[in-house]
């Protein structure tokens, strides 16, 4: 373990389900409105993992209303409460881009 991964450590997440690209995921995330902070739901198809350690993040995207919505989640941020694997789904790709354009 080099410096930079002692160093990451103690901040990562322990709780993170082990997911992959193509799967449907559920992410509980805090927003900050004012002095009043609440918890949204963004569910979607994660069409990327990037990164490790404490930059690590994944994009989902989902249909909202007739239009795509493309989020990405840092995944050891203190904001993003839980991730939930809703449906596991089979990817040939490491990265689906081509979804946005369907």
């Amino acid at each position: 373990m080099n410096l930079i991964e002692q160093f990451e450590a103690p901040y990562l997440k322990k709780d993170l389900p082990p997911f992959r690209v193509g799967d449907t995921l559920r992410v509980s995330f805090r927003i900050k409105e004012g002095a009043k902070t609440r918890t949204q739901i963004f569910e979607g198809l994660c069409m990327r993992k990037q990164g490790r350690g404490l930059g690590a993040t994944c994009t989902l995207l989902k249909e909202s209303h007739g239009d795509k919505v493309e989020k990405t989640f840092p995944l050891h941020s203190p904001t993003v409460e839980k991730i939930v694997q809703v449906h596991a789904g089979k990817a040939r790709r490491a990265k689906l881009y081509y979804l946005r354009r369907q």
